[in-house]
């Protein structure tokens, strides 16, 4: 028996500004495979649902597995235009061919349909009127350009 596949509903989308990369080098330890990096989140903009701003001082730690292959760790903060403020942790997996991924990491565009980049958000809010927030689960879908990330996050239904 299969159960219904279970729809997505359009939250938002956010465009998220990024300083230059901080290579760490390669990274050794139990839960450590790969190479180091970490992207500094400078602002950014939210729209849909939920109207605001990426706020400066977030970042994306990074850990490059191979030369295809990324698995990402977003932190930062929104700022509503209430006022209101929701923290996001954003999990996401990159990957694409060596030439891609070589072409994003020296800051030259490439076409969001080649870069297989899928999210899974998660957030903490401290108003009642967010709490819904906290009780769904989400997905999203991003692409990279040179100086800012687009993400279109979904409510799964």
């Amino acid at each position: 028996m299969s159960l219904p596949a279970p729809a997505l509903q359009h939250i938002f989308d956010l465009t998220v500004y990024v300083a230059a990369p901080i290579e760490a080098g390669n990274v050794n330890g139990l839960n450590s495979r790969g190479k180091r990096r970490i992207i500094p989140i400078t602002g950014g903009t939210v729209t849909g649902h939920v109207q605001g701003k990426v706020l400066p001082g977030g970042a994306d730690f990074q850990i490059v597995v191979s030369e295809t292959t990324a698995d990402l760790d977003a932190r930062y903060m929104i700022e509503l235009d209430n006022g209101e403020h929701i923290f996001v942790q954003n999990r996401a997996l990159r990957r694409g061919s060596a030439t891609d991924i070589a072409k994003l990491v020296r800051g030259e565009p490439v076409s969001p349909e080649a870069i297989y980049f899928r999210c899974v958000p998660t957030f903490e809010v401290s108003s009642p009127d967010l709490e819904w927030l906290t009780q769904s689960i989400f997905v999203g879908t991003g692409a990279r350009f040179p100086d800012n990330v687009q993400l279109s996050i979904y409510r799964v239904a």
